[in-house]
């Protein structure tokens, strides 16, 4: 038996870019290669062209789940089939960008909050930084790659043990942050730290 689609909520005015975005998660189902990598859960996507969408989307969702019994059936069964794991987001866009709906879905205040990983053709610093700090657990350079989908599954967090969660949240999110302080290092401090590995090994033998 597979394991359980990841529910993914791409979020992108652009037509183009969301077209992209679904036909290179679906066709993505563990990277290939090997039985481990066939058995890796593939993308149920759902796409929406603004952040608005988006929120209204969360909201009709979680509003729904609300309305019914906790411990019913029926609550199970829309919990399973409304949830979205993981929400992949552009940062330009007009009316609100993807910080403003990263913000908006922090604030939500669920007790399981719905992870967000933001995606820009623009590699800014200050804007990956900002990102971050608001709380993405990742922030992905488009054009997407095949390995950026595999940083994807392993922000979801979906279909893996909690404690197994947290440590490749942790490594998703540590990736981005030095990708980030990479970007913002002046040419002098990049060359100091291509130095550093080679000036260790000197030092070692």
């Amino acid at each position: 038996m597979g394991a359980e689609a990841v529910r993914v909520l791409v979020v992108d005015d652009s037509p183009v870019d969301r077209r992209v975005v679904e036909l290179l998660l679906r066709a993505h189902c563990g990277g290939g290669g090997g039985a481990a990598a066939g058995e890796a859960a593939p993308f149920h996507v759902t796409a929406v062209d603004s952040g608005k969408k988006a929120m209204e989307l969360l909201g009709r969702r979680r509003g729904d789940r609300d309305h019914l019994t906790p411990s019913s059936p029926a609550a199970a069964a829309a919990a399973n089939d409304q949830a979205i794991d993981i929400v992949l987001t552009d940062y330009c866009m007009p009316e609100m960008t993807g910080y403003d709906l990263l913000k908006a879905i922090k604030a939500l205040g669920s007790p399981n909050p719905i992870p967000v990983v933001v995606m820009s053709s623009e590699n800014e610093p200050q804007r990956i930084s900002r990102c971050l700090t608001a709380g993405a657990e990742d922030f992905i350079l488009k054009p997407l790659k095949m390995n950026d989908v595999q940083r994807l599954r392993k922000c979801s967090g979906a279909t893996r043990p909690k404690s197994a969660v947290a440590g490749d949240d942790d490594r998703c999110c540590n990736t981005a942050k030095k990708a980030a302080a990479a970007a913002a290092a002046t040419p002098e401090q990049q060359q100091q730290q291509q130095r550093s590995p080679h000036l260790a090994g000197l030092a070692m033998a």
